[in-house]
């Protein structure tokens, strides 16, 4: 619920705040310009300004609710409100309070709480003021509907916030959770591998957050994949794709003649030189956008290709840094992030990648023997793989 015409969302950023002064404009600048694009590409007329430690996009009170929906899918946004801009004075303040009570009704326990921010010269009253004099009204808005209000100060139901500053105060009710982490693009790109599976959309997710503009890859299994494993890929990055200002752009490689070579060839070995030829892939594609790392889906233990030994193992293949977000991270907790961002119903369409895995997989293997299973022409099958990427456009 938020105040009746509210036309503002407040924005509100975390670890940006603790940066030193000139990454912290940096990052907040960003954070303005990732939030104007993200707003431009779903056609909401908002206007995004800073100031005073806070992002305020300012719009129409019928578009209120769908642009407080895109600000809290923008990374870097940690949480955003719908609140209602007025004067920065009590009569003000109290009126909106009062309207906003009505409107809730009788929805149980209620608080007051405010931040009044600027010099004491300022405003002609206090934080302890505003909650006081705005719980009064409040409470007698309330009677109004013909319900006596209960008043709980640790554990309301609702809690009417009030931020006041010197040239206008915000009255809200709600504080919706965004990504958080930093801006996109405040980092550099990482090509991401993406099988379309539960676990990588959330690894390029995370990257995200963290700042990293990301190249979604899929490479194509040949005969190993199928129509069904890369539609999956195409989903989920589609999925991504809200969570990004611009357009995020799925690249696909044709690996299915090198992965047939190295099922032939491998044995059990033949996961992990399948990860190994896909590494060489990724750094050439790499090399040809301007990233900086390798990202991925994996998880310790969570596969016998992704023991500790094996991971060590497959990461020789590369001078690239391979980036593992969820490196530590169980299935329950990925799954669940999965569900939140909205990738899961996508990534668990059934595929047959399966048929990739011998019966014994290799789990403590030794380098040089995973290298001597290698085909002698893998790094060619890699780098034509790579230069015959093509770009999806994931609209359609």
């Amino acid at each position: 619920m938020h105040p009746p015409g509210a036309d503002t969302v407040l924005v509100r950023y975390g670890e940006i705040g603790i940066k030193s002064q000139g990454v912290l404009a940096r990052m907040e600048q960003r954070l303005q310009e990732n939030l104007v694009v993200m707003l431009d590409d779903r056609t909401l007329d908002a206007t995004v300004r800073r100031e005073h430690t806070r992002l305020y996009a300012e719009t129409q009170p019928a578009r209120v609710e769908a642009v407080t929906d895109t600000v809290t899918d923008c990374p870097g946004v940690v949480s955003a409100s719908p609140c209602l801009r007025v004067e920065p004075t009590m009569d003000a303040i109290t009126d909106a309070l009062a309207a906003t009570a009505r409107a809730r009704g009788d929805s149980g326990s209620l608080a007051v709480r405010a931040r009044r921010a600027g010099q004491d010269s300022d405003h002609p009253f206090s934080s302890p003021d505003i909650e006081q004099k705005g719980g009064t009204a409040v409470c007698a808005a309330i009677r109004e509907t013909g319900t006596d209000p209960t008043v709980d100060l640790d554990n309301p139901d609702t809690t009417f916030h009030v931020e006041c500053r010197p040239d206008e105060a915000y009255v809200f009710t709600e504080k919706r959770d965004g990504p958080g982490g930093l801006p996109v693009s405040t980092q550099k790109p990482i090509v991401t591998l993406v099988s379309g599976g539960i676990d990588s959309p959330v690894a390029a997710w995370e990257l995200l957050r963290r700042g990293c503009p990301v190249y979604p890859l899929y490479i194509d299994l040949g005969e190993y994949g199928g129509v069904d494993h890369q539609i999956r890929a195409e989903r989920t990055t589609a999925t991504l794709d809200r969570y990004v200002p611009g357009d995020l752009r799925l690249r696909v490689a044709p690996g299915g003649d090198g992965i047939a070579r190295i099922v032939d060839e491998a044995d059990d070995f033949r996961m992990l030189v399948v990860r190994r030829f896909m590494y060489r892939i990724a750094e050439a594609v790499a090399d040809d956008v301007g990233a900086v790392g390798i990202g991925t889906g994996e998880s310790i233990g969570q596969k016998s290709s992704q023991t500790s030994a094996n991971i060590a193992v497959t990461s020789t293949v590369t001078d690239l840094p391979i980036h593992r977000p969820l490196v530590g991270t169980d299935k329950s907790t990925i799954t669940q992030r999965a569900k939140a961002i909205g990738t899961y119903e996508d990534a668990t369409i059934d595929t047959g990648c399966h048929r990739l895995a011998p019966e014994m997989p290799a789990t403590n293997p030794a380098l040089d023997a995973v290298e001597a299973s290698e085909p002698d022409d893998v790094a060619e099958l890699a780098r034509d793989a790579a230069e015959a990427v093509a770009v999806v456009d994931l609209s359609e």
